[in-house]
């Protein structure tokens, strides 16, 4: 199922930066991003000049439907983190809060286990950061300058 869009804000989008670069300095990590489910890049943070963001946020996304699937045919409801061992690279992803995904991609100069140590806790910090957003969308008008802002300043702005 494909959630629907994520609006972000910049005080969010600023948090949510500062989080994914202190994740790749102190897991001495290669790269972070956050993509949302339906696989759109959010934010991202270290060596991502030689990378193809958009297409490893989207595929992803589709790694994460497709292990659901897989959860769901035995009986869970879903991975919560999947690890990919490679080479040379391996791939660390886990669901924030149920609504994004936190990918790490690391090499042999950082480990495992310092990687998840990390993520745990940017995951406490991104699903607090997520939860603060929701709040926003459910309710748009809270904090925004346009509220103030009547039927009738509109009309007075084009009526002169």
């Amino acid at each position: 199922m494909v959630s629907p869009q994520l609006v972000m804000y910049e005080e969010e989008y600023k948090q949510i930066s500062s989080v994914c670069d202190r994740l790749c300095r102190e897991s001495n990590s290669k790269v972070v991003f956050v993509v949302d489910k339906n696989g759109q890049l959010i934010a991202s943070a270290g060596q991502t000049g030689n990378l193809d963001t958009t297409s490893l946020a989207s595929l992803t996304a589709g790694n994460i439907a497709a292990t659901g699937g897989l959860a769901k045919l035995i009986g869970e409801r879903e991975f919560s983190i999947l690890f990919h061992e490679g080479e040379r690279d391996n791939l660390h992803i886990s669901i924030v809060g149920g609504r994004v995904i936190l990918v790490v991609i690391f090499d042999g100069r950082s480990s495992l286990g310092l990687v998840r140590l990390r993520v745990k806790r940017a995951s406490q910090e991104l699903g607090a950061i997520f939860e603060v957003l929701m709040r926003k969308l459910e309710d748009p008008a809270a904090g925004s300058p346009f509220t103030e802002i009547t039927d009738e300043d509109i009309d007075n702005l084009f009526n002169d």
